[in-house]
């Protein structure tokens, strides 16, 4: 007779393991599925340079303090082997190349289908998958005539192999920034914006803006009590003096392209510029194709939830969506408070 878990957990990086946490923590029967090889998410992937947002004191997964000086800000191969470190000390149990490609609601529980042919039941389930795997690229007139690259940031590693190119990078976001800056040391870098990009200063007082963000309760404040959804942040963090280097113009600041040309871009102002490579960092969409098939997911693909908890189907949960909960929710310092609320209501419907 096949197991049936109390809960399912679909993928295995920082929302997956926060939430194995908190169900190992409430004595419930689980396992987590995680497609690629390690129990790191879409870290691995992202570009080497990356740079957390936050320091190292308010960026912990539940139970285990960022191993780094508190006010140092970790990088992307530090949060990989964190990531790891965490699974391991716990222990949490973990299934890796586990890509899980169909779920059925069956009987009041669900039955999941991964591309490997292993079949698992469970009585509730957790989509804590990410979007990494969905990056957003806006429709620009002409992108399919322009004879340069179009790249979304998912894809850049590297400065490098941009030496002495042409780039447009559009967004006016961290990553967006992050990127254009870096850039600007080894190619003739614009940033693309729809408005002017806006700073926030890393220290106020003193302190990291985060020690302001958590006393004030402003990161994690759960803006759905109130009917509404977290403002999108318009600022970005001044990591690495970004502003000095943009008020030097290196990169500049442009209005938002309009559209593309075989050789190049078309600016808003009608000018056209030969260009050999435009990278969006549009951000990502989220990435849950396995629940096309539940009635779980509007017509554009976005889950349908409260604060994580499906609106359409009794027992599947959410963790790690952008603005699930709050400011934090897809992030590192986030998932905890969001994966601990969502365990609540998992214990709460399986004891009815």
């Amino acid at each position: 007779m096949q197991k049936i878990f109390d809960t399912l957990v679909v993928g295995g990086g920082q929302a997956g393991l926060a939430s194995g946490y908190h169900l190992q923590k409430a004595g419930l029967d689980f396992m987590i599925l995680e497609a690629s090889d390690q129990p790191t998410g879409s870290w691995p992937q992202y570009y080497d340079s990356l740079k957390l947002f936050s320091p190292a004191r308010y960026s912990s997964l539940p139970g285990y303090p960022f191993p780094k000086p508190p006010n140092e800000y970790p990088l992307r191969d530090e949060v990989i082997s964190y990531l790891r470190e965490y699974a391991e000390k716990f222990q949490l149990p973990i299934k890796v190349k586990q890509k899980v490609v169909r779920i059925d609601v069956v009987n009041g529980g669900f039955d999941l289908i991964t591309l490997t042919g292993d079949r698992f039941r469970t009585k509730t389930l957790i989509s804590a998958s990410g979007s990494f795997h969905r990056p957003h690229l806006p429709s620009l007139s002409g992108a399919n005539i322009f004879q340069g690259r179009i790249l979304h940031s998912s894809e850049y590693k590297l400065p490098k192999p941009f030496l002495e190119k042409r780039v447009i990078v559009v967004g006016r976001g961290n990553s967006g920034v992050q990127i254009a800056v870096e850039l600007a040391d080894y190619a003739n870098v614009s940033l693309a914006v729809q408005h002017p990009v806006r700073f926030t200063p890393q220290h106020i007082l003193g302190r990291d803006l985060h020690f302001w963000l958590k006393i004030t309760g402003i990161d994690t404040f759960p803006f759905y009590r109130i009917g509404k959804q977290p403002p999108s942040p318009i600022s970005v963090f001044d990591l690495g003096g970004y502003r000095k280097k943009m008020d030097n113009g290196n990169p500049d600041q442009r209005t938002m392209v309009s559209g593309f040309y075989p050789e190049g871009v078309v600016w808003a102002n009608g000018e056209r510029e030969p260009v050999d490579v435009v990278i969006f960092a549009t951000g990502y969409r989220p990435n849950i194709p396995f629940l096309s098939g539940t009635g779980a997911l509007a017509s554009d693909g976005r889950p349908l939830h409260v604060a994580g908890v499906s609106t359409e189907v009794p027992g599947l949960y959410y963790v790690g969506l952008s603005n699930q909960r709050s400011f934090a929710s897809a992030t590192v310092r986030g998932v905890g408070p969001d994966a601990k609320y969502v365990v609540q209501k998992i214990k709460h419907f399986l004891k009815r």
